[in-house]
């Protein structure tokens, strides 16, 4: 289980000074220790509008965020408060109040709408925050979502001559909150009551025409309905008197209007639901270390000069990540096998059953905590590791068996030197006493376990060292006639061809074990490989899917709205989107075979 995360207020994740947006190292540092998925909402809005209010309910407090315009400069930026979500254990919930839009004070708003590009690349629920009705000018001051495109790249490098649509930014972009603050109108249109996400809808709809005019009115309406397809809306009553707004934090539900507590309590119950937890693509869940490595790769590109780019921010990623997850699956793999090797194993092949097993479980940890391995680079760099630890420990093992039996062979075969030394079988019939207790001696060491693959040469070169003190005893024998002394020698020179041919047999089944292993160990990396494209390819799919299924609700809609112009370039899109799908399904299937 995770440790929980305890952060008894706010802090400030990006600061906005001179004109400079730079991450705070504290926060980041907050971040990295958060290893649990995050749920990410994000607030904007213009300044005064109560932003700051709603987020401390959502992390379950009356304080926290600042509320009102009174803050300082150093305060500006985008502010982070980390809480255990309410309802989904084992969560996150990061919560990002944005500085008010639209100061004046500012001069320019280049950094509003990098903070507004920020929130939306780090949430996957964005808030936006507004005063009163859906009118023109809550439209007109929602420009920034207009220039969303101008300040967010999905791909690296786009083909050229060719716009990002639409449908590369739905993919990763969040779900869409309006939360309409102090709003005093009955909600209705044409006579009819409607729900505040009809509203929503209603105060989308686009004018037919193709001045001017009418192009900055449908603008703002055509980049909502494109860029966000998950909408909801909200509506809150003003909550109190507005001599009384100033002390809001301080006052109890109970001081205020039970319609507003109602409708706070709603809007946090929707958040908590269904807010999902922050996801990239191809299906990666979001946790604090990513969150932070995203912060970082969108703030770096900013300060470059360089727009942020989903794509280049999720490669960095895959490249701290995927070297970490190496490194995870050499860990496993060391902590196994030193669980469950005993060296020297009795056979090779015992070893090698070991090392499959580990190798095979440390390659699972790599797939699990990796993504975007272009090239397979990052698993081809694991299996060279995985093969030079199973070549080490198999050196190793050689050494292991030659140290424990040259030991044997020193503690069985010492009292027999000893005896020859003193020249008990330097005298008739010694040769075959000689013999005799050479042979029980072999027995014995052949009978002491755990030896190793070693155990056989060690004995034969023992053997063969002693070969002029076996012959000394047999020359020196008087019993024995020249004849038998010749049978005798050709004995010796026969075992010791047959052992010298066995010990090559030996080694060249060693060889063929060796070389099966790596076989096996090529088919299991792409079994798994295979098995991971697979579910790769159903994501990948899935979310062109949405997306598609995206395009043809908007296409719908504008069908329905009477723009013919814009349902044809829809119909382009579409078209375009399916063709990829195709080519990308045919590029996976090729890919497919030729592994």
């Amino acid at each position: 289980m995770a440790p929980e995360i305890h952060m008894t207020g706010p802090m400030c994740l990006i600061e906005n000074t001179n004109r400079e947006l730079v991450a705070n190292p504290e926060a980041l540092k907050i971040l990295s220790a958060i290893t649990q998925p995050v749920v990410v909402v994000a607030i904007v809005g213009l300044y005064r509008t109560g932003k700051s209010y709603l987020m401390n309910k959502l992390a379950g407090k009356n304080k926290g965020f600042s509320l009102g315009s009174t803050v300082k400069s150093h305060t500006k930026g985008i502010w982070m408060w980390c809480v255990p979500h309410p309802k989904k254990p084992e969560h996150t919930l990061v919560l990002l109040d944005t500085e008010g839009l639209g100061d004046v004070k500012k001069g320019d708003n280049q950094n509003d709408s990098w903070i507004f590009a920020l929130a939306v690349l780090l949430s996957s629920t964005f808030v936006y925050n507004s005063m009163g009705t859906i009118n023109q000018q809550a439209m007109d001051q929602l420009y920034y979502v207009t220039e969303l495109t101008h300040r967010i790249r999905s791909k690296s490098s786009p083909n050229e001559n060719e716009n990002e649509d639409s449908a590369d930014f739905v993919s990763f972009f969040p779900d869409f909150v309006w939360t309409l603050r102090d709003f005093s109108l009955d909600l209705e249109a044409d006579g009819q009551p409607l729900t505040p996400d009809e509203y929503l809808e209603y105060s989308l709809k686009l004018t037919q025409g193709t001045s001017e005019k009418d192009k900055n009115f449908n603008l703002p309406r055509l980049c909502i309905q494109k860029f966000f397809p998950k909408k909801k809306c909200f509506v809150f009553d003003l909550p109190i008197h507005r001599r009384k707004l100033a002390q809001l934090e301080k006052l109890q539900d109970e001081e205020l209007d039970p319609e507003f507590v109602q409708q706070v309590a709603d809007f946090c119950s929707y958040i908590f639901s269904n807010s999902k937890t922050k996801t990239l693509s191809g299906g990666i869940k979001v946790n604090g270390p990513r969150l932070e490595s995203l912060v970082l790769t969108y703030i770096d590109a900013i300060s470059r000069g360089d727009l942020p780019c989903m794509e280049n921010a999720v490669l960095a990623l895959a490249q701290i990540e995927n070297s970490a997850a190496v490194q995870k699956a050499i860990a496993h793999y060391d902590q196994q096998m030193g669980q469950k090797v005993q060296l020297p194993a009795e056979t090779l092949q015992e070893l090698l059953d070991l090392h499959r097993v580990s190798e095979r479980e440390a390659t699972e940890v790599f797939m699990k905590n990796s993504f975007k391995d272009v090239d397979h680079l990052f698993q081809k760099k694991l299996a060279a590791q995985l093969d030079k630890k199973r070549d080490d420990f198999c050196k190793q093992n050689q050494e292991a068996s030659s140290d424990r039996c040259s030991a044997l062979l020193q503690v069985i075969f010492s009292p027999l030197e000893e005896e020859v030394k003193a020249g008990i079988y330097s005298k008739p019939g010694g040769y075959r006493l000689f013999i005799q207790k050479l042979q029980d001696l072999e027995k014995k060491y052949y009978e002491e376990p755990r030896k190793g693959i070693q155990a056989e040469e060690i004995l034969q070169t023992y053997l063969k060292s002693k070969e002029s003190v076996t012959d000394a005893i047999l020359q020196t024998d008087q019993i024995l006639t020249e004849k038998e002394k010749e049978i005798e020698v050709e004995r010796v020179k026969a075992e010791s061809a047959q052992a010298s041919a066995e010990m090559v047999e030996e080694m060249q089944i060693k060889y063929q074990q060796m070389m099966e292993e790596k076989e096996k160990s090529y088919q299991e990396h792409v079994k798994q490989l295979t098995e991971k494209m697979e579910r790769e390819r159903a994501q990948l799919l899935e979310e062109q899917e949405k997306t598609l299924t995206s395009k043809l609700q908007e296409q719908a809609r504008v069908l329905k709205e009477r723009c013919q112009g814009e349902s044809t370039q829809l119909q382009n899109e579409i078209q375009k989107l399916q063709k990829t799908l195709k080519k990308k399904t045919k590029r996976y299937m090729s890919h497919k075979l030729k592994i």
